[in-house]
């Protein structure tokens, strides 16, 4: 049997979709928070930070103005780079393996990441996901100048779009609202994931949703005979 795709390319979110980084972002969000003389959040609370740009949570989560709030990003990222983008990461089971079968079927697939690249190339090198990449997109390093989902979902598919990929039917795969929020202002269908960190709402727009990687595998490849 051979595997093809009803979609033509594959965008993927990376925090609460390919990856748990949870871990990390808990005790590094604990230390840049009381180096600012605020309380840490409670794992319950990073539903509320783990998806949107950091810029945009620090205001939202800690009530800081938009200054205040790209110095705590900045010293964020210090204590990010210090204490490794990879440390605690983990991959959702079964989603290496499904990158890795898509890739073999030709699928030409792309990150579509509010984090910043750098964490993003970092984490697909980690867990030898790059291979099967054909770009690797994520927000600028301000998380200002590109860091809006839809902003990043239009340049991952330019970037697949000038290494010669067809994005004639893209699909967006997420796990909160601004991926389909995101996905829609381009014309991407979203396929959303409930393992990530997001509320049962959030989903509402997507084109479908899924629970196991096994069900978004069904959706993203059609067995041929031969």
């Amino acid at each position: 049997m051979t595997s093809r795709s009803p979609w033509s390319c594959i965008l993927w979110d990376v925090d609460g979709t390919l990856v748990d980084a949870s871990e990390g972002i808990l005790r590094r969000l604990t230390l840049c928070l009381a180096d600012f003389g605020l309380p840490a959040p409670t794992r319950a609370e990073l539903v509320h930070w783990i998806g949107p740009p950091m810029h945009e949570s620090f205001q939202a989560n800690a009530g800081m103005t938009p200054e205040r709030a790209a110095e705590a990003v900045a010293h964020y990222r210090v204590i990010g780079k210090a204490d490794g983008y990879t440390t605690g990461a983990k991959l959702y089971p079964g989603m290496g393996e499904l990158i890795a079968e898509l890739a073999a079927a030709g699928i030409p697939q792309a990150t579509a990441s509010s984090k910043p690249e750098v964490q993003v190339s970092a984490l697909m090198d980690h867990f030898e996901l790059a291979e099967h990449l054909q770009a690797i997109v994520g927000a600028t390093p301000d998380e200002k100048t590109l860091a809006s989902k839809a902003d990043i979902v239009g340049e991952a598919l330019r970037q697949l779009a000038a290494a010669g990929c067809d994005t004639s039917r893209p699909v967006l795969i997420g796990d909160r609202h601004h991926d389909v929020e995101g996905g829609a202002e381009h014309g991407v269908p979203v396929i959303f994931v409930r393992w990530g960190f997001s509320w049962p709402h959030e989903s509402e727009g997507a084109q479908a949703v899924v629970d196991t990687a096994a069900q978004l595998r069904a959706l993203l490849l059609i067995e041929d005979e031969t």
